[in-house]
């Protein structure tokens, strides 16, 4: 394991090309640092100059302390993960594993050696059944494994990614993600990982470095790097969908300030404020999920924010194409297609629990699986309840609001569904109480089925309605 130092480090090829320009990164021992940027913002020519493959035009490159510069790659002990495998087609997995070990001029390890440090590696990898096999008769997963453990075999002193994953579809690329961050983290080696999968970047990493035209924009934390951009490129470029910008003026309003936009006015804190001042237009930026359906946002909320009208007028056909590519997957998986039973719970909705949601023996019962949820009602200290409408919101937020949402579409539609016919539970309720409180009421109930199901392995009956 080894700290990897850039200071200064420039790139300009023979035709004058300015492909890095003055990029200064200190990546400290066993860290995870994601090099991200759109095509052609020197990622890869920036991972290809630390192993030694570009040289460098201006700058000093550390290894470890020491200056790395003048050096070859097979003295930088560095061990490199190409986009196309780079695997010999003629050689066995165990072969293909081994080869670099083989390579080794002083020092050579012994056959024994050798053999244990191949199937160390495989173990770790899952590829023992497959040492025998040649890279054609494997799939991309397990090619890239191989690829991977050809890198572990070296114990180098960092390990560099050249967009692993972007040969896969995207299942396996999901399921390959997770192998790697596991790896690095149980072997602490130094990575490097150059893609422009924005899910890869702020998943995997300790740290983000994001480029632009061979600058290096900011360096910082998933979290910070979506919450805290230094500037628009990386307030744009993080997040997907993309952040939204307004243009916006700061004005005085009720002994605060506030930023007055097309969407009306948006509240300011005292070190924002000061930071817009003497500017006449600045730009405001919203994450999509600052967005929420002012139908469905609690009357003590929504005096905390904004609401305004709008028409959307071009997303129909993406959105058809997400919903036909959520029904398939639904279609596929047997949890998901045991929710689609429940009255209110589409394609969309029973994805998401069918992914998101633990396995159902991880709670006790039913109303623990509601109040991870979020959807049972909030209690006082005395252990008196709130209005049905209250609840704990201390759980997973992303089902519960799909699950209110599934409520409410019961609640519109209830003429067609045969759970909201007169005698029923929800037919009772709505003669009684506002339908907000009804909806919560509802999402309640049906997370409660959800857990249920997801426990028995059965799908849902709906009860006789009673006269």
């Amino acid at each position: 394991m080894a700290s990897i130092t850039l200071n200064h480090i420039d790139k300009t090829y023979d035709d004058g090309f300015h492909a890095i320009k003055d990029v200064n990164l200190e990546i400290e021992d066993g860290e995870f640092v994601i090099l991200v940027g759109p095509s052609g913002s020197g990622k890869s020519t920036l991972l290809r100059m630390i192993v030694g493959l570009e040289d460098i035009t201006d700058g000093e490159m550390l290894i470890d302390g020491r200056r790395v510069n003048e050096a070859a790659p097979k003295d930088r002990n560095l061990a490199m993960v190409f986009q196309n495998y780079a695997l010999y087609p003629h050689l066995t997995v165990y072969e293909n594993i081994a080869f670099p070990l083989r390579l080794i001029k002083d020092n050579k390890p012994s056959e024994e050696e050798i053999d244990r440090k191949v199937r160390d590696a495989a173990r770790v990898l899952e590829l023992e059944d497959h040492l025998e096999r040649k890279p054609g008769n494997l799939s991309g997963g397990q090619r890239q494994r191989v690829a991977m453990g050809r890198a572990i075999v070296r114990e180098a002193d960092a390990f560099l990614f050249d967009e692993p994953l972007s040969n896969l579809d995207a299942k396996l690329r999901g399921q390959m993600r997770a192998e790697i961050s596991q790896l690095q983290r149980r072997l602490a080696t130094t990575s490097i990982y150059v893609t422009h999968d924005q899910t890869e970047a702020m998943t995997l990493g300790d740290r983000v470095a994001v480029l632009k035209k061979g600058e290096l924009q900011q360096v910082a934390s998933p979290r910070e790097l979506y919450e805290q951009p230094l500037n628009l490129f990386v307030a744009g470029f993080i997040g997907s969908p993309s952040m939204n910008f307004l243009p916006a003026s700061l004005k005085q309003k009720e002994g605060g300030h506030v930023l007055s936009s097309p969407i009306g006015d948006i509240p300011v804190p005292p070190e924002k404020a000061r930071a817009a001042e003497g500017r006449d237009i600045v730009f405001l930026g919203l994450r999509p999920e600052f967005f929420e359906d002012a139908e469905l946002v609690e009357d003590s909320r929504r005096d905390r924010g904004s609401t305004f009208d709008a028409t959307l007028t071009h997303l129909e056909a993406e959105i058809s194409k997400l919903d036909a590519e959520i029904a398939r997957c639904a279609k596929e998986n047997d949890v998901a297609r045991r929710l689609m039973t429940v009255p209110g719970i589409g394609p969309l909705i029973a994805t998401a629990i069918a992914v998101l949601a633990p396995p159902p023996e991880t709670f006790r019962k039913a109303r623990d699986f509601a109040a991870w949820l979020g959807l049972v009602p909030r209690q006082h200290s005395t252990g008196g309840k709130q209005r049905l409408g209250a609840t704990t919101k201390m759980g997973e937020r992303s089902l519960r609001r799909l699950l209110i949402l599934g409520a409410n579409s019961v609640i519109i539609k209830r003429h067609v569904h045969a759970a909201a016919r007169p005698g029923t539970w929800l037919a009772g309720m709505l003669s009684r109480k506002p339908p907000m409180l009804v909806r919560v009421a509802l999402a309640n109930k049906m997370a409660r089925i959800v857990w249920a199901l997801m426990a028995k392995g059965q799908d849902y009956r709906a009860p006789a309605a009673t006269a």
